[in-house]
């Protein structure tokens, strides 16, 4: 029977190579373009005053900063934000101008270079202090999730599973903000929370394979901890691919349907998705087998009490 489930298994270790190379690639390129490009960090983290404006017909984003540049606003980070007629315009932190009068100026501005009607939707301000302390906390809030991870996981399993989900999860985590520097995309609190998120889907993935790869180590007599890894990842593929199926509608409806507001949570989570699943199959079990796991590992050791074989040879 054994021997026949073997033969029906998927053979996931068999690209390891591959995906471990592919792997590093990214994290590579992820690495040069968060050292390049750095992220593009929101007034959450940047402090300032973010102005939004809906202009009556479509707005030109460079003859809107070459306006702004004219008028004493150097500096001005200006983007569409939904449409081609709402704009947002990032403004550096000037502590001696109140949010409501710095925004009345930037309206006035803005209409006599465009000669538009212009509407104000909002205007928010950060002060500089406060992005840098959340800056710091957003940092510390992912550090402390990593490391509680592996604390459980070195308990919950084995060291070497321990080892493996945490390179997994700074992979995805990684991977994420990669796609964020590279993209140019807005970095705030919002994909603070979606990444925080997606490490505790990858987690999830990974410690359901985690606890069939013991499973089966205890219950499966043949086969190398390669074929055993197949084994419980095959087993655990459709709970997977169910679980990422219903997930993901729900993220494309954000997406598409949730507005500018939530686009930014919105793409970390599609994309913590699909890495999150990619690593719980190919990263967390790759590393596990590569550094050496093994039934022994797995199977508790059963202590004897002292004089129990006497008492069960007495009549």
């Amino acid at each position: 029977m054994q021997l026949l489930k073997l033969k029906e298994t998927v053979d996931f270790m068999r690209l390891r190579k591959v995906a471990m190379i592919f792997s590093i690639l990214m994290m590579l390129a992820a690495i040069a373009s968060l050292s390049i490009n750095k992220l593009n960090f929101g007034l959450d983290f940047t402090g300032g005053t973010l102005i939004e404006v809906g202009f009556e017909e479509a707005a030109s984003l460079d003859a809107i900063r070459e306006i702004m540049d004219n008028n004493g606003f150097e500096g001005a980070v200006v983007q569409h934000y939904g449409s081609s007629k709402d704009v947002v315009i990032r403004l550096a932190t000037q502590e001696d101008i109140k949010a409501e009068m710095l925004g009345n100026q930037v309206l006035t501005v803005l209409k006599q270079g465009t000669g538009q009607e212009l509407n104000m939707r909002r205007i928010e301000f950060v002060g500089s202090s406060v992005g840098d302390e959340l800056t710091e906390q957003g940092g510390l809030a992912m550090l402390t999730a990593l490391i509680c991870i592996l604390v459980y996981v070195a308990f919950r399993f084995e060291w070497r599973f321990a080892l493996g989900s945490v390179f997994a999860l700074f992979h995805d985590v990684l991977l994420t903000l990669g796609l964020f520097s590279v993209l140019g995309l807005e970095f705030d609190l919002t994909v603070l929370a979606a990444i925080l998120a997606v490490i505790g889907y990858s987690l999830n993935d990974t410690i359901v394979v985690s606890d069939r790869i013991r499973e089966n180590f205890r219950k499966v007599r043949e086969g190398g901890p390669a074929e055993i890894i197949n084994i419980s990842l095959t087993q655990t593929l459709s709970r997977t691919f169910i679980t990422s199926i219903t997930t993901l509608l729900v993220l494309f409806a954000l997406f598409f349907q949730g507005g500018a507001l939530i686009h930014g949570f919105a793409t970390a989570l599609l994309f913590g998705v699909f890495i999150g699943t990619y690593s719980s199959i190919y990263v967390a079990s790759s590393i596990a087998l590569v550094l050496g796991i093994s039934r022994e590992d797995l199977i508790p050791e059963v202590v004897e009490k002292e004089g129990e074989d006497q008492e069960m040879m007495m009549p």
